[in-house]
C-alpha cells in the first residue's frame, strides 16, 4: 500500500485502516480529525447526540505514538469508534436517546466495553442516536430527530433501530465502526436497513454493566461496521482478547434456509435477494435445505399469545418513570410497548421463562452442526412519515421489522446481518445464525459466506 490521503484513509474499513497505520501509510491524528470535519459538517443529521473530540484526539495520538514504537495495542489500534448513546462515557452525559436523561449527571466512569475497546486502541468519537430507551426496531426519535437512511435521497426512510445513529453513521462516513446493543434486533436491523454487517453475539459474551438497560435476560453489545472481519476483530477487542475466528469454507456448508414464519410477508425485492444470495452460495458448494424448524414456530406462537420477556423487563426498569410525571417527556409509542409488560400475568411470564430455558438447547441438536439463515428483515427501510403519522401503522410495522431477529434473541442465537446482492435501491440483509455459544463459528461462515456474496 502507498501513502494515502487522510480523507482516503478515513473511507477504509477498519481491518485496512489499522494496518495502513502499521505500513506507516496512514496517521491516526490525520484520520481522526477527517472523521471530526465530517462530524461538524454533519451537525444537524440527527446521528452524534454528543461529541468527544479532545478525548478522541488524545486517543490518536496515543494510538500514533505506539505505532511509531513498534507497539501497537490490537488489531484495531487507533480505529475510530462510535458508540450508542446507552453506554456509559466518563465525562459525557448518557441519555439512552431520551429528553428524560438530557440533563443527567455526567458518568463517572467508562463502562467495561468501552474500557476494553479504548484498552485496544480504539478512538471514541463520541455518542450516536437510538430509539428512546433502545425500545423500537425502527428508530424513531421525536426528542433528538432521526437520523435518516442514506439509501434513498428523495424520500426519508427509516434507519433501523434500537442502533440508528450507530448503523447511519457507519453507513455514511462518520465512523468507521459502531457500537451498539442487540436485544431484539437492534443491531440487525439498522445493519440491513443501511447496507453493512451488524454482530449480535451470545448473551454474556461482553459485558453490559454501564449500559442502559432495555431487558437485562436478552441485552447484548456488539458492533456495526463495513465487513464481517471488522466485526470479528471489534468483538475480540470488546471481550478484551485476541480474535480467534478464522474464515471457513462455503463449500460444504450446511445452511439451513428457515420457512417457519421467517419467509411470510416478505416483500418482493427481499425474497429476489435473498434467493438470489442462496444461489450464489449453492453455486459455490454450499449444501442448502429447506424446512419449518418447531423451535422458531414455538417462539412466534409464545409470543402472539403471551406477549414478550422484553416489556417485562422494561416495565421493571422503567416502572417509577412510567408511573410518575417523567412520562409525559417520553415517546407515547415506547411508554405503550413498555405498558405491556406490566399487564403480563404471572403465568404468561413463567411460560416464557420456562421456554427459553428449553428451547435453544432443542434447535442447537435440531441444526446439528448446520446454519439457520433467513432474511434479516421481511421488508426494506420504510417511509419515515407514514410511521410518524399513525401509530397502529408503526406498531404493526415495527412488529414485522423485528420478528425475525427477535425469534433469535429468544433463542439466544448469535447472528451476523450482511448485505445481499440486490437489484432493488434500497439494502436486503442477509442472516447467518447458530445456536447459542457457537459465535467463532458463526463469525468464521459469516467471513465465508460475505466473500461469496461480495463476489471476491
Amino acid at each position: 500500500m502507498t501513502e494515502l490521503s487522510p480523507e482516503r484513509a478515513a473511507d477504509l474499513a477498519a481491518a485496512p485502516l489499522a494496518r495502513a497505520y502499521l505500513a506507516g501509510d496512514a496517521d491516526p491524528v490525520a484520520v481522526t480529525e477527517v472523521f471530526l470535519e465530517r462530524i461538524a459538517a454533519a451537525e444537524g443529521s440527527a446521528v452524534y447526540l454528543a461529541v468527544t473530540a479532545d478525548r478522541a484526539r488524545r486517543e490518536a495520538a496515543a494510538a500514533k505514538a505506539r505505532y511509531a514504537a513498534g507497539t501497537p495495542a490490537s488489531p484495531i489500534d487507533g480505529v475510530p469508534v462510535a458508540w450508542k448513546d446507552l453506554f456509559d462515557i466518563k465525562g459525557v452525559v448518557t441519555t439512552g436517546g431520551s429528553a428524560v436523561f438530557r440533563h443527567a449527571a455526567p458518568a463517572e466512569a467508562d463502562a467495561p466495553a468501552v474500557a476494553r475497546l479504548t484498552a485496544a486502541g480504539a478512538v471514541a468519537l463520541g455518542k450516536v442516536n437510538l430509539t428512546e430507551f433502545a425500545y423500537s426496531g425502527l428508530g424513531l426519535n421525536p426528542h433528538y430527530g432521526t437520523p435518516v437512511n442514506p439509501h434513498d435521497p428523495e424520500t426519508p426512510r427509516a434507519p433501523g433501530g434500537s442502533s440508528s445513529g450507530s448503523a447511519v453513521a457507519v453507513a455514511t462516513g462518520l465512523a468507521t465502526v459502531a457500537i451498539g446493543s442487540d436485544t431484539g434486533g437492534s443491531i440487525r436491523v439498522p445493519a440491513a436497513f443501511n447496507g453493512i454487517v451488524g454482530l449480535k453475539v451470545s448473551e454474556g459474551r461482553v459485558p453490559t454493566e454501564g449500559v442502559i438497560p432495555l431487558s437485562p435476560s436478552l441485552d447484548t453489545v456488539g458492533p456495526l461496521a463495513r465487513t464481517v472481519e471488522d466485526c470479528v476483530l471489534v468483538d475480540a477487542a470488546l471481550r478484551g482478547a485476541m480474535p480467534t475466528a478464522r474464515r471457513g469454507d462455503v463449500k460444504g456448508m450446511e445452511l439451513v434456509v428457515c420457512e417457519s414464519v421467517m419467509l411470510d410477508g416478505c416483500e418482493d425485492a427481499v425474497v429476489a435477494a435473498f434467493d438470489g444470495a442462496l444461489t450464489r452460495l449453492e453455486r459455490a458448494g454450499a449444501k442448502i435445505t429447506r424446512r419449518t424448524i418447531p423451535e422458531v414456530e414455538e417462539v412466534a406462537r409464545l409470543t402472539a399469545e403471551c406477549g414478550t420477556i422484553v416489556s417485562v423487563e422494561a416495565y421493571d426498569y422503567h416502572r417509577e418513570r412510567i408511573e410518575g410525571p417523567e412520562v409525559e417527556e417520553m415517546d407515547g409509542r415506547v411508554v405503550a410497548r413498555i405498558l405491556r409488560g406490566k399487564a403480563m400475568t404471572g403465568l404468561e411470564h413463567l411460560t416464557l421463562t420456562r421456554a427459553r430455558a428449553a428451547l435453544p438447547g432443542a434447535i442447537a441438536k435440531r441444526l446439528d452442526g448446520a446454519f439457520m439463515v433467513c432474511p434479516s428483515v421481511a421488508h426494506v427501510a420504510p417511509e419515515i412519515a407514514p410511521l410518524d403519522a399513525d401509530w397502529e401503522l408503526f406498531n404493526a410495522v415495527n412488529m414485522k421489522t423485528l420478528r425475525n431477529t427477535s425469534i433469535g434473541n429468544f433463542l439466544n442465537m448469535p447472528g451476523v446481518s450482511l448485505p445481499a446482492a440486490t437489484t432493488s435501491p434500497m439494502p436486503v440483509g442477509f442472516l447467518l445464525a447458530g445456536p447459542g455459544g457457537s459465535d467463532e463459528q458463526v463469525m468464521s461462515a459469516a467471513l465465508a459466506v460475505e466473500r461469496i456474496l461480495r463476489g471476491d
